[in-house]
């Protein structure tokens, strides 16, 4: 009989496509997966497929540990609290808690590259729940995901809209992957039935700074993007001023000051050694975004 393994944040755009990648790509049998968010009716098309739905409150512990009963292998995908500062790895705290409790004999976690020395603003929730994972002595595998190829998603259209790109990062390289290969990987690494315990940072196969990104999407697009290098204070008075939240520009801020420092230039093969795939590169991705990046 397969393992059964318990996706939480399962109705997130992560958590959606690992179990795709269960599901599909390494056929994991329905019944074998546990999807696990607040409100499980929003699994309802995971439900009609076979797949086990529960609920998993990050704030309701009991809801944890009753989700967590009977699962042999167990994904935490990394909460969104980001707004008040210590919810998230509070709410992460009370999770490998209560898999420890429950009996869950491998926990795996989605994290970030070198959470010790990233000047992200989030990067103590990841190490803090790094070591919680650790410190439980129940086998583990940490995935630190590289920054997303999509996270350019959301500013990249309004930059080729103006044609600037104002950035912090000067010639920092960052070695984007997308949320679509991690989920491949992740899924692999779930389905792979190991005992031992691993760390896994998943990165696309080349590092880049802003200007190669930017001549890379112009190629992809066919409109010009000048990149716009300014302080840390003045990118985070140029996003406050656009209306972000202060903890959302803080974040970016911070990310283009990691990249900046050289804390995101690692690339690594661990993707191509958990799937047996080369990494989806950024120009592919862009060319297949590329409506939504000139909406």
């Amino acid at each position: 009989m397969s393992e059964t393994i318990l996706i939480t944040g399962a109705a997130g755009q992560l958590g959606q496509r690992v179990i795709h990648h269960l599901l599909e790509t390494e056929k994991v049998p329905a019944a074998s997966i546990v999807a696990a968010t607040r409100d499980p009716a929003k699994l309802a098309d995971l439900a009609a497929k076979g797949v086990i739905t529960r609920k998993a409150d990050f704030d309701d512990v009991a809801s944890l540990e009753a989700a967590f009963k009977g699962i042999d292998r167990l994904l935490i995908i990394s909460t969104d609290a980001l707004a008040v500062p210590g919810q998230r790895l509070k709410q992460h705290k009370a999770a490998v808690d209560a898999a420890a409790r429950a009996g869950v004999k491998h926990i795996a976690y989605t994290s970030m590259p070198s959470p010790d020395k990233s000047l992200v603003t989030f990067a103590p929730d990841h190490l803090g729940t790094e070591n919680a994972v650790k410190a439980t002595g129940i086998a583990y595998t940490i995935i630190r995901n590289a920054w997303y190829m999509d996270n350019y998603l959301h500013g990249m259209p309004h930059n080729l809209h103006s044609g600037s790109w104002y950035t912090s990062s000067v010639d920092g390289k960052v070695p984007n992957i997308s949320r679509e290969d991690c989920a491949r990987a992740i899924a692999a690494s779930l389905a792979s039935g190991t005992k031992e315990s691993a760390t896994y940072t998943l990165t696309g196969a080349e590092s880049l700074n802003a200007n190669q990104i930017a001549a890379i999407l112009t190629d992809a697009v066919g409109k010009p993007l000048k990149v716009v290098s300014v302080t840390d204070e003045q990118l985070g008075q140029g996003m406050r001023g656009a209306g972000l939240p202060d903890f959302v520009a803080d974040m970016l801020v911070s990310a283009d000051a990691n990249i900046r420092a050289g804390n995101f230039d690692v690339v690594t093969g661990d993707y191509e050694k958990l799937t047996g795939k080369k990494p989806e590169t950024l120009k592919d991705f862009f060319v297949a975004h590329k409506t939504a990046l000139l909406s």
